[in-house]
């Protein structure tokens, strides 16, 4: 772990006022005046102003797997008394923690929902500088050409709002004359984005179906079960979003 990082989980305060310190010389690691470089290992012990500091001890995010079914609002509940993913039955396990949505899906899609029992994890899961990748099946009434597949891997503007490049590739014919499956790929998650996209160009939407979110599947995951991801499996994407706010 990086030492500003340790720092600052240990409370210290925020990473550059972390490096501040190092930079004093007031932060040691196993006796030893530390550098901006020296990293913390399991098991080291740092010191700031001869005082012994360690992180927070905290319980692991939880995260899980739902497949959302047709007909159903991601909310926690709806004034018209409309049904909710909350309400389904895999998520009345009263030994389930309390659990938030990764983003969402609107009432006419349909896949893979991610839901977490940590805030901060959901939101960095969400945000656009973390480029996660959602993955659809699509099957539209109309199809694009040419020219308006490369219009959507640049990115258009609608109605005054941007959407960036999104991959749209035409499955085999799997739909007839009228209707065609797309594999799209989109690293923001707009509200309604794939819909809008869809409707610019002049086509209709009638089947969207997420498959993946970030390094999770939907798989073999059936309408309305809910299933939870490995410990280890949270720790590596936790590392990947910690790696790219190094990189920011």
């Amino acid at each position: 772990m990086r030492l500003n990082v340790f720092l600052q989980r240990a409370g210290i305060g925020s990473r550059r006022e972390a490096e501040r310190l190092v930079e004093q010389g007031r932060i040691f690691v196993n006796g030893k005046k530390a550098s901006a470089t020296t990293p913390v290992e399991e098991g080291d012990e740092v010191s700031f102003d001869g005082k012994s500091v360690s992180p927070a001890k905290r319980d692991l995010p939880r995260l899980f797997l739902l497949n959302k079914p047709l007909d159903v609002l991601v909310t926690n509940r709806d004034h018209k008394n409309r049904a909710t993913v909350f309400e389904l039955p895999a998520l009345q396990d009263k030994s389930l923690p309390r659990l938030m949505s990764v983003g969402r899906l609107d009432v006419n899609s349909e896949g893979l929902l991610v839901l977490s029992d940590d805030g901060p994890l959901a939101q960095a899961m969400m945000s656009p500088t973390n480029a996660l990748e959602r993955v659809y099946r699509l099957r539209t009434y109309g199809r694009f050409t040419e020219v308006q597949l490369a219009k959507l891997a640049r990115g258009v503007t609608i109605e005054g709002v941007r959407y960036r490049g999104a991959e749209f590739e035409e499955e085999a014919d799997l739909g007839g004359r009228t209707n065609a499956w797309y594999r799209v790929v989109l690293t923001e998650g707009k509200n309604r984005e794939i819909r809008r996209l869809v409707e610019f160009f002049g086509a209709q939407v009638n089947r969207l179906i997420r498959t993946e979110y970030g390094p999770f599947k939907l798989g073999d995951l059936k309408s309305g079960e809910l299933r939870e991801v490995p410990p280890r499996a949270v720790m590596r994407l936790m590392d990947e979003l910690s790696k790219k706010e190094r990189e920011k």
